[in-house]
């Protein structure tokens, strides 16, 4: 039975639903300088590179700096979110799972540090346990999804063959990323619709999934 050597998950709108959070943020943003905002232009930033998603805005007028574009958009997502862990559906339940089979996971996205760290303490507090092996965050990232480099990254830091690996992802970027670094990839809906990219094995949700279906994720991007 082949079982995944490491499983890499995304963080916004995959193991959490901060994506309300931020396009409540961006939309403040683009109504602070009279921009124009539409859902899809909401969508379009859906799992970008924070800096990527700054510069959208600076070509759409906005007269700041992208690190204070970034900084006050990270800073409005945790004033939002708080003390609250909204986990989506089935995350809190495998990834206890993973922790109990002794499945190496690391948390690969593209919030920034001081976000991941509040994230990975509720869920520690949640599961009783370290919820990650390893975690990377966008501003440790030279290149953002959809290139590679996050999840080359992630599993490096956890010492495994990325085609070995199981990524979870809810975004055009993020599935983009996951595919190019060679890792099978679980695409599972939100914000945005990643179902029929090619490559994706599609989930509906995570919840009732168990490490087995992960090995079979891995069997069936390999048939």
């Amino acid at each position: 039975m082949i079982s995944p050597a490491a499983v890499l998950f995304d963080m916004d709108g995959t193991l959490i639903d901060s994506e309300p959070s931020w396009m409540a943020a961006e939309a403040r943003l683009a109504a602070e300088y009279g921009i124009p905002w539409t859902a899809e232009d909401a969508e379009s930033l859906v799992g970008i590179d924070l800096w990527d998603g700054a510069s959208a805005f600076i070509a759409r007028g906005v007269p700041l700096e992208a690190d204070a574009i970034v900084e006050r958009l990270v800073s409005e997502v945790i004033d939002d979110l708080g003390d609250t862990l909204p986990a989506r559906p089935g995350a809190l339940e495998l990834l206890r799972q993973l922790r109990e089979q002794g499945v190496p996971v690391a948390l690969v996205t593209m919030s920034t540090r001081a976000l991941v760290d509040r994230i990975e303490a509720a869920f520690a507090a949640a599961l009783g346990t370290a919820p990650f092996d390893a975690t990377v965050a966008g501003d440790e990232c030279e290149r953002g999804k959809p290139h590679p480099e996050p999840y080359l990254r992630g599993a490096s830091l956890l010492g495994v063959d990325p085609a070995d690996a199981v990524a979870i992802e809810d975004s055009f970027t993020g599935v983009a990323s996951a595919l190019a670094a060679g890792i099978t990839t679980i695409g599972v809906p939100h914000a945005v619709d990643v179902s029929r990219v090619p490559g994706v094995i599609h989930w509906p949700t995570l919840a009732g999934r168990t490490p087995a279906d992960l090995a079979a994720a891995i069997r069936e991007a390999r048939a």
